[in-house]
């Protein structure tokens, strides 16, 4: 058998239905996120104590940032995965840019936005 160099359209489309199951999943988080960080109605602290305010708002600060970093990464990661839908489209799913070669299945099931093969990325990484 000849090595292929594309994924066939049924193979890609495999592929297109797990990105966007994947695409929906991290649309819905990242709203999620996006919405506890504009929600400023709720558990507030005006009738409280200063100390326990100070330390109220210090918590409800580190809270908000770590909520704006998950939120920064989710957005990453969905362009990311729009991304691989455009190289399906284009029918370039699946091949290293590294080596030229399909990545194997296995992998763009775990990680479907990948562009290097194992070898690509641990090429990549020695340089």
């Amino acid at each position: 058998m000849a090595d292929k160099n594309r994924y066939s359209d049924e193979e890609l489309q495999e592929f297109k239905e797990l990105i966007l199951a994947k695409l929906d999943k991290a649309q819905h988080e990242y709203d999620t996120l996006r919405a506890s960080l504009m929600n400023n109605a709720g558990n507030d602290v005006a009738d409280t104590s200063p100390t326990f305010k100070a330390l109220e708002e210090g918590a409800y600060t580190l809270g908000k940032e770590e909520a704006a970093r998950l939120a920064e990464r989710q957005r990453q990661f969905i362009q990311k995965l729009q991304a691989a839908l455009v190289r399906i489209e284009n029918k370039t799913y699946g091949v290293c840019r590294a080596t030229g070669q399909l990545i194997p299945k296995e992998r763009l099931r775990a990680v479907p936005h990948a562009t290097l093969s194992i070898d690509g990325k641990q090429d990549k990484n020695k340089h």
